[in-house]
């Protein structure tokens, strides 16, 4: 292994798939997939660029092509400074959707992904993903190249589930309105696997990432988001009115009064409507400040989603109810742009910012009000806690205590000295604790020992002429898909050989080496061009059967067998598969669902042993665990490459669980129709995975008709 060169200039990537991100005048609060993740990844990638011994940032995203928002969403490459770059990527609908949609297209987006990386000179040097789904892409892509992945949650899953649940809404509903059974195992494997998770607070590893299985805070480091001192800074006398202060006259009867700010999403969990009915039960507070709630914006409230229309609906019954009149301000329009001048026309008028989120896994926006000036008042959940704490501004409330929201407002504006020490306290501890300089330079100082790891694979096979000419691949299962009818296996056959000149054929089977090239000869299946064996462990070319030794070694990673054999070997039902059964990279039991744990059980505990392995329950009663990067899936992908075969030119055939990552993503997929199809229901509504109607080798034969294979 190289020895680790510090100075080394560094290439890292970013990945942030949801909301709208692009470089200038974000549309944060448009929605609730643009808030502050989107901020926080743009502003990253520039203050990474900005370090001496960073050479290239790439900020990878989704590209939108949609006529409801403007065109540089759509742009695929967008330079945010000499080294640093956007890079949008093509998954699922142009159109923009909200990230629970984006779930059935995340395999896609990672097979492009894959393709622009190996497109580029180099690979990068480390993998940084942020949010679940970016986590799913992420890991799927460090698993094939071998790179170091870095992971921010931004928000957790199992926290939201936790919180939705108190809310009163019944669990079947929170997974199909927000998919969350499906992020948290997202969330699940990429914390298993991630070599450093990088979070905001303390109070997120303590309170949210311990409710997961594999809970590592060794592995977790504390580095809080800066914030731009040159954009947002105390008021100064050169400070001119704004549109924004003339668009207050509309609301406000006494513009100068001291202004109590809010802003974020018309979001339930930010809690705004709690503030206003604090603001409303107080007529102190209304007679000392005005209130003005900054919520997105918006043409008609009638148009937005249900959640922004139910918060801003209640916000003006709420008004209407105290008759606020005069008092409050909900303005329909801002940029991103208004926002440093909408903070010091706080500040100026000796007024506060207040964060009454249900929760606040960080809180950028008390960052900027607080280098504006602004004294805090801010919820006790959550990042505001070490905000508050480092910075000495502000007062921490229980978010969901009317009074005492009231209360800590009043405390603030009616002392003028304590405002004016909170107020000074904030802008010298801003630039002390959470400048975006300081910010980069700590993040540089923790992934610097995870480029120590092993070297991505870059083994291009040297092809012969004849394997050039071949344009098109079919790759398929054995048993209960190619397998299972001798009749339809004989026009299978004949079509493999009459096709072989452009044809790569390929196995793709849980069973060892030997059982395969048995079950060819008792089928009279010709050889195949690639075999993969033992659930995706071991690569052979034929026709003298060379193993793949880089794809063995590159597998290797984390693999433990005697301690999985340890920790499952106990768990009643599981029973192990005879040693023909087994090999170096593949653990096989026979699973009797009546006396076993559930898969979700057998999968909490290997997580909490800390274990990375793909486990795959295939026909509802085989259990094979192999490492974490070998799957059918993953070898077909690596030998694509090799072969320089596009996966839209391969056809993929399976009929059970350990098929599904081979069938899905950009390869044309099918599910041949057997017994234990309902093992891969999830990839109904996938776009490129065909459901036949028949069964074993007919199935694979309709869905070369149904795609015209042959002619793409």
């Amino acid at each position: 292994m190289p020895e680790l060169n510090q100075n080394k200039p560094l290439h890292i990537v970013l990945i942030s798939i949801h909301g709208l991100i692009r470089g200038q005048n974000l549309e944060l609060g448009r929605d609730a997939d643009t808030g502050g993740q989107t901020k926080y990844v743009v502003e990253l990638a520039k203050a990474l660029a900005m370090q001496p011994h960073v050479k290239r940032v790439d900020l990878i995203t989704r590209r939108i092509i949609d006529s409801d928002i403007t065109a540089d969403y759509a742009e695929p490459i967008e330079r945010l400074s000499k080294n640093a770059q956007i890079i949008r990527i093509d998954a699922g609908p142009e159109a923009y959707i909200p990230k629970e949609e984006l779930w059935d297209h995340l395999d896609n987006f990672a097979d492009n992904l894959l393709s622009w990386l190996h497109s580029q000179t180099d690979l990068p040097d480390l993998l940084h993903t942020h949010y679940a789904d970016a986590g799913y892409v992420g890991l799927r892509v460090a698993h094939l190249t071998g790179l170091p992945l870095v992971h921010t949650g931004h928000s957790l899953g199992r926290d939201k589930l936790r919180r939705l649940i108190a809310s009163g809404l019944p669990i079947d509903l929170i997974n199909q309105r927000y998919h969350m059974l499906q992020r948290i195992d997202a969330e699940e494997d990429t914390l298993t696997n991630a070599d450093l998770v990088i979070t905001s607070t303390r109070n997120e590893i303590e309170d949210q990432y311990e409710l997961y299985d594999c809970y590592t805070p060794e592995k977790m480091a504390v580095i809080p988001p800066g914030t731009d001192l040159v954009l947002f800074h105390p008021p100064t006398p050169s400070d001119s009115d704004s549109d924004f202060l003339q668009c207050l006259g509309q609301f406000l009867q006494q513009p100068d009064k001291p202004m109590i700010l809010a802003l974020s999403r018309p979001d339930e969990r930010k809690n705004i409507v709690a503030l206003m009915e604090a603001y409303g039960e107080s007529p102190r507070l209304q007679e000392l400040a005005n209130l003005v709630i900054v919520a997105g914006n918006r043409e008609d409230i009638r148009e937005l989603n249900e959640g922004a229309q139910g918060v801003l609906t209640e916000l003006l019954l709420v008004a209407d109810c105290y008759e606020l009149y005069g008092r409050f301000a909900l303005p329909k329009h801002h940029s991103s742009a208004d926002v440093p001048g909408i903070y010091r026309l706080a500040a100026a008028s000796r007024g506060l910012f207040i964060n009454p989120a249900l929760t606040e896994p960080f809180g950028l926006t008390l960052l900027e009000a607080a280098a504006s000036g602004l004294p805090l008042v801010a919820t006790e959940n959550g990042g505001p806690v070490d905000i508050i704490g480092n910075c000495k501004n502000g007062m921490l409330v229980d978010p969901l205590n009317r009074a005492a929201l009231a209360e800590a407002m009043l405390t603030i504006l009616e002392d003028p000295a304590l405002w004016l020490k909170l107020s000074t306290s904030g802008i010298e501890n801003v630039a002390r604790y959470y400048s975006w300089d300081a910010h980069a330079q700590a993040y540089l100082q923790k992934i610097r020992p995870l480029l120590q790891q092993e070297l991505p694979i870059i083994k291009q096979l040297s092809l012969t002429k004849t394997n050039k000419l071949k344009t098109h691949a079919i790759f398929t299962a054995l048993d209960n898909t190619l397998l299972g009818d001798a009749e339809g296996l004989v026009p299978f056959v004949k079509l493999v050989r009459a096709k072989h000149k452009k044809l790569l054929f390929g196995i793709a089977t849980g069973r060892r080496l030997d059982s395969a090239l048995s079950i060819f000869k008792q089928n009279s299946i010709p050889m195949p061009d690639i075999l993969i064996t033992s659930l995706g462990t071991e690569i052979y070319f034929a026709p003298q059967l060379i193993a793949d030794i880089a794809w063995t070694y590159h597998i290797d990673h984390l693999w433990t067998p005697k301690v999985l054999r340890r920790v499952l070997g106990e768990l009643p039902g599981l029973t192990s598969q005879p040693k023909s059964e087994q090999s170096r990279f593949k653990i096989s039991y026979y699973y009797d669902a009546n006396l076993a744990p559930p898969m979700e059980e057998i999968l909490t505990l290997l997580r909490q042993q800390e274990l990375s392995v793909n486990a795959t329950l295939s026909f509802g009663q085989y259990l094979d665990i192999v490492p974490a990067r070998a799957s059918k899936g993953q070898a077909l992908r690596y030998v694509a490459r090799q072969w320089n075969i596009p996966l839209e030119n391969i056809l993929t055939t399976g009929g059970s669980g350990g098929d599904a990552d081979m069938i899905s993503g950009n390869t044309r997929g099918v599910v041949v129709a057997n017994r234990h199809q309902e093992e891969l229901s999830a990839l109904m509504d996938n776009e490129h995975v065909y459901f036949a109607e028949r069964s074993h080798a007919w199935g694979i034969l309709e869905a070369i008709d149904h795609y015209d294979f042959f002619n793409l």
